[in-house]
């Protein structure tokens, strides 16, 4: 994210990733207020000419939503915000809805001053560049997925496979051409569909990561590449790489490493009785009681006006942290402990001592 201007009630900053589309989708609150340049018909120019019926023209002009709600998926290039024109050269009160997308300079506005939690996630856009995206390769004989990591989240884009039917002939030299063809095509695909700024990790628990990284070298992809053994295939294999992110270089300034590493230390400390609270009557009292070292709270619930615990929202409560020294660490669900803390209820805390 590219700052251009901020004050206490506002921001105006340039969409530089995916990861700033999320970081945008999580500010555009109801209410706030979104400005960007945008299209619309001025039905001014309406009217008739040489005895046929004019078109109104679409103009370029800047547009100032009130936000009613936005849409948002991960790892998609566009982010849309539906509102109230508040401000432009015309239709004033009229419905518009800004497509977002990469490059794009816009201009969020609010009543008041930007809560903490804004501020945590405004901060974290801004230090982090536009490389901070890392592939995933699941490599086995027959099937290869891959996964890309960003910021934010964790998804599977493409899976390619090998397999089929048919009877084996018997012939090693002619399956093995057909696995270093398949390979191949792989690597060359995989070259092609990814920025070549994008670092690579290939894993997997058999011999078929050195195979892949052979051809990724065969067709002088110029990536950076690391090969990493895990003990299991599939998404499973991924996981396992993100649980170890701290000890790859290519992974470890992450916030997701940071995400899922406190995220199993919670689980670990559930499954042992440990000093940890879920559950609105634990995690108050963990608060009341200044207990509370790390709160793992999903972005979402955080923002979401409607839910309550102890009388207040979420972000009302989570102002008590300061009191204690605690620290707010914001989860994306887009990743699978983080589907598993929304699944609990969306907050976990990690605590000082056992109640």
């Amino acid at each position: 994210m590219k700052i251009i201007k901020r004050g206490p009630d506002f921001i105006k900053f340039r969409i530089s990733s995916e990861d700033d589309l999320w970081t945008t989708a999580k500010l555009s609150k109801k209410g706030r207020r979104i400005g960007m340049l945008g299209e619309r018909r001025d039905q001014t120019t309406t009217g008739e000419e040489g005895g046929r019926a004019k078109a109104a023209t679409r103009k370029k002009t800047w547009i100032e939503l009130i936000i009613e709600y936005n849409e948002f998926q991960t790892f998609s290039d566009t982010l849309r915000v539906h509102g109230i024109i508040h401000e432009a050269a015309f239709d004033k009160g009229s419905h518009h809805t800004h497509v977002v997308q990469i490059g794009d300079e816009i201009k969020l506005s609010i009543n008041g001053e930007w809560p903490y939690e804004d501020i945590q996630l405004i901060n974290a856009a801004r230090n982090h560049s536009k490389s901070s995206k890392v592939a995933i390769i699941v490599a086995e004989m027959d099937e290869i997925i891959l996964f890309l990591v960003t910021m934010h989240g964790m998804k599977d884009i493409a899976t390619f496979s090998m397999r089929g039917g048919g009877k084996y002939s018997g012939n090693a030299k002619s399956s093995n051409m057909v696995l270093n063809e398949f390979m191949k095509k792989v690597a060359t695909d995989i070259n092609i569909q990814l920025n070549r700024d994008i670092p690579l990790i290939i894993c997997g628990p058999g011999m078929a990561r050195d195979k892949l990284q052979s051809m990724f070298n065969s067709i002088e992809s110029g990536r950076t590449i690391r090969n990493i053994a895990t003990s299991m295939g599939g998404r499973a294999s991924a996981n396992e790489i993100l649980k170890e992110g701290l000890d790859l270089d290519l992974l470890k300034n992450h916030s997701i490493i940071k995400e899922i590493e406190l995220l199993e230390d919670a689980f670990t400390r559930i499954a042992k009785q440990g000093a940890v609270a879920y559950g609105e009557y634990e995690l108050v009292k963990a608060m009341d009681e200044g207990a509370i070292e790390t709160l793992l709270i999903s972005a979402e619930l955080l923002r979401d006006e409607e839910s309550k615990i102890n009388d207040l929202n979420w972000s009302e409560w989570c102002k008590k942290l300061e009191l204690c020294g605690g620290e707010l660490v914001q989860c994306s669900s887009d990743h699978d402990l983080g589907s598993q803390l929304k699944s609990m209820g969306g907050a976990i805390a990690n605590l000082r001592y056992i109640l």
